[in-house]
């Protein structure tokens, strides 16, 4: 019985690591295709297949394996923390302004450099099934 414990423990690891849980703030907003502009010395947005919303919060160490924790979750907006080992961390709010509409106000570390900048994200529509989530 124990082996199992540690067993089912050592498997949850990661769905807490990924932040399981929705903040409420963000619990109308789908997964999709997201248009996202306003990273810094990016001209154009890029568009991105993004299951889960909640990992915009860390857009800066986005395809990182983060601890998140939500620091406060009121009306439409949600202030999340992150940590990302050696590749840094970073605090984050996701203000819904439509369930299509976010703004992201982002800012940290990020390799050993501080970052700070505002995103507009725009759900575009699905993702095709051949489609991967795409990292930059």
């Amino acid at each position: 019985m124990r082996r199992g414990l540690i067993l089912s423990l050592i498997m949850a690891v990661p769905a807490v690591a990924w932040g399981a849980a929705q903040p409420s703030a963000l619990a109308q907003v789908a997964g999709g295709l997201w248009e996202i502009s306003g990273m810094p010395g990016a001209r154009e947005p890029i568009r991105e297949c993004v299951p889960n919303v909640v990992t915009l919060a860390q857009f800066e160490h986005r395809g990182r394996n983060c601890t998140r924790n939500v620091l406060a979750d009121k009306g439409s907006s949600t202030l999340i923390s992150y940590k990302c080992g050696a590749a840094g961390f970073g605090q984050t709010t996701v203000e819904v302004l439509t369930p299509r509409s976010l703004q992201i106000s982002t800012q940290g570390i990020s390799d050993q450099m501080p970052f700070n900048y505002v995103l507009q994200a725009h759900r575009v529509g699905d993702c095709s099934k051949s489609a991967t989530v795409t990292h930059h």
